[in-house]
C-alpha cells in the first residue's frame, strides 16, 4: 500500500499552476560520507570551490538549529566553499516561496532550495523544466538502497531523480502538556468523541484546551487535514488526491463540521499567533494541546528546554492511529546555476548518514535514510522511526505533497474565510470547485 500510494502521487502530477518551493538556509554541504560510497562522489561533484547559496525558510526555532549544524558540518568538509544562507522567514515558507518564484521566473535561481517532495517538487519546478536530474549523484553516492524506494519515487519524475530528501516529518501529531493532563486526571484522546470530552473538561477547569496559531493560514489547513485524515481513513484520504474520492463525499462535510467545532476550544488570539506561539502556550501550561508537525518537538527541546515525556507528550491526532502523514524536505539542483559542482557537494553531505544525523535530531524530524544511527535520536525520534516503517502513509496537503500549489493556495484562502465565517456549506462548495 505504501508503494502504491507513492506511485500514485507521482502519477498525480498535474500541470504547474502556482509554482512553489521553499527557500534556503545556510549551507551544509557535502563531501562523500565516510562510507565507501562517498569515494566515488568526486566523479559526480567534481572539484568544488566557490560560493554556495542555500535558500530555505528555516529561520524558526529548532529548524534553524538543525540547519546551522548541517552548515557547520559542510564547512568543515569544504572550507574552500563560501556559504550564503539565504533563508527567508515566514511560516511554512509562505514568504520564501514568493521570493523563490520571482527569482526562478527571472532566471536567477539560488544554488539550491528547500522544496517538499511530491506535488510541490514535481508539478511545479520539474514540470516547468527548471530542475536538473541527480541520477549521477545518487549512483556515485550509492544511495539506491540508502533511501526507501517509495521515497525516491516521490522525488522522481519520468525516470529521473530531482532532489535529495534530508528528513521525514510526521504531520498528524497531537502534542500535550503532561502536567495538565495529570493534574486533571485526563487520558490523551484517540478519537474525536474523546477529544471533545477532554476539551469540555479542560474548559470547565479554566484551561484552554487547544492552542492554535494561524496567523499564516497554513496552520489552520494543517489542523483541518488531520481531521480529514481521521474522518476518511488513510485509503480514502489518499484517494481524494487521485479523484477516486470526491470532495462531495459526506465525510468531507463531516470533517469540516468537526474542525469548526474544534475552533470553539482554541485560544481567542489564534489569528495573531504563529505556530511557535501556539506551541509555547502548551509549553507554559496556558493551553493543554496543540496539533502540529514534529518540528514542534525540536522547538520544545532545543529552544524551550523541555524534557521528552516529562514536560510534554504526544500521540497521533484523533482517528489517525496507525497512519503517518508524510512531509519530506528536499534540496535539488536548479537548471542554469553557475556552480553545479558546488551544489552537488552540498547535496552529497545533505544526503550522507553523517549529515542527516547532524540535522534531524535538532530539527525534530527523523532521517530519510534507512541506515541512520538510531542512538542519536531521543525517545520520540526512535518511536517515530519505527512508526514510519509500519504505518499507512498519507501525503500532506498543507505542506505541498498531496496536490498542486494552485489548489493549496485556494484551500488556504478558503480555510481563512471558513475560520472567520464558520460556514460549512460554503467551505465544502469551495473544496468541490477547487479539487484537482
Amino acid at each position: 500500500m505504501v508503494k502504491k500510494w507513492f506511485a500514485l502521487m507521482i502519477a498525480l502530477s498535474v500541470l504547474v499552476i502556482g509554482l512553489v518551493a521553499c527557500g534556503s538556509s545556510e549551507d551544509s554541504s557535502n563531501e562523500p560520507s565516510e562510507e565507501p560510497e562517498t569515494s566515488d562522489s568526486e566523479e559526480a561533484t567534481g572539484e568544488a570551490s566557490g560560493t554556495l547559496e542555500i535558500f530555505s525558510w528555516w529561520t524558526g526555532a529548532g529548524e534553524e538549529d538543525g540547519l546551522l549544524a548541517l552548515i557547520e558540518l559542510f564547512e568543515e568538509k569544504h572550507p574552500e566553499i563560501e556559504v550564503d544562507n539565504a533563508a527567508v522567514a515566514g511560516g511554512a515558507g509562505t514568504n520564501a516561496k514568493a521570493v523563490l518564484t520571482s527569482r526562478m521566473q527571472g532566471n536567477d535561481p539560488p544554488g539550491t532550495f528547500q522544496v517538499h517532495g511530491g506535488a510541490e517538487l514535481n508539478d511545479s519546478w520539474v514540470a516547468a523544466g527548471q530542475m536538473d536530474p541527480l541520477n549521477d549523484l545518487f549512483e556515485a553516492e550509492g544511495w539506491a538502497d540508502k533511501f526507501p524506494e517509495e521515497l525516491i519515487e516521490l522525488v522522481s519524475k519520468d525516470g529521473n531523480i530531482y532532489s535529495v530528501p534530508v528528513n521525514i516529518h510526521r504531520g498528524n501529531v497531537l502534542w500535550y502538556n503532561t502536567e495538565i493532563f495529570e493534574e486533571h486526571g485526563l487520558e490523551v484522546p484517540t478519537t474525536f468523541e474523546e477529544f471533545f470530552d477532554v476539551a469540555d473538561a479542560l474548559q470547565e477547569a479554566g484551561v484552554t484546551p487547544l492552542a492554535l496559531g494561524d496567523r499564516e493560514p497554513w496552520a489552520a489547513t494543517h489542523l483541518f487535514e488531520t481531521v480529514l485524515l481521521g474522518t476518511l481513513g488513510a485509503d480514502d484520504y489518499n484517494k481524494l488526491w487521485s479523484g477516486e474520492v470526491g470532495m462531495d463525499d459526506p465525510r468531507v462535510e463531516e470533517a469540516a463540521e468537526i474542525f469548526i467545532r474544534m475552533l470553539d476550544y482554541v485560544n481567542e488570539d489564534h489569528s495573531s499567533r504563529n505556530w511557535q506561539d501556539a506551541s509555547q502556550l502548551v509549553a507554559q501550561g496556558e493551553a493543554a494541546m496543540n496539533v502540529m508537525g514534529d518540528w514542534a518537538k525540536g522547538y520544545f527541546v532545543n529552544d524551550l528546554n523541555l524534557a521528552v515525556k516529562e514536560d510534554f507528550g504526544w500521540a497521533a491526532t484523533p482517528g489517525t492511529e496507525g497512519t503517518f502523514m508524510v512531509i519530506t524536505d528536499t534540496f535539488g539542483l536548479p537548471t542554469g546555476v553557475e556552480n553545479p559542482e558546488v551544489v552537488k557537494s552540498f547535496l552529497a553531505v545533505l544526503g550522507s548518514q553523517e549529515g542527516q544525523d547532524a540535522f534531524n535530531p535538532l530539527k525534530g524530524s527523523i532521517p530519510a535514510r534507512v541506515d541512520a544511527d538510531v542512538s542519536k535520536y531521543d525517545e520520540y525520534g526512535q518511536e517515530t522511526i519505527e512508526d514510519f516503517k509500519s504505518a499507512e502513509l498519507s501525503p500532506s496537503l498543507a505542506h505541498g505533497s498531496a496536490a498542486n500549489e494552485g489548489f493549496l493556495t485556494q484551500v488556504n484562502q478558503a480555510i481563512n474565510i471558513f475560520v472567520t465565517q464558520k460556514d460549512v456549506d460554503s467551505f465544502v462548495d469551495s473544496l468541490k470547485q477547487y479539487q484537482p
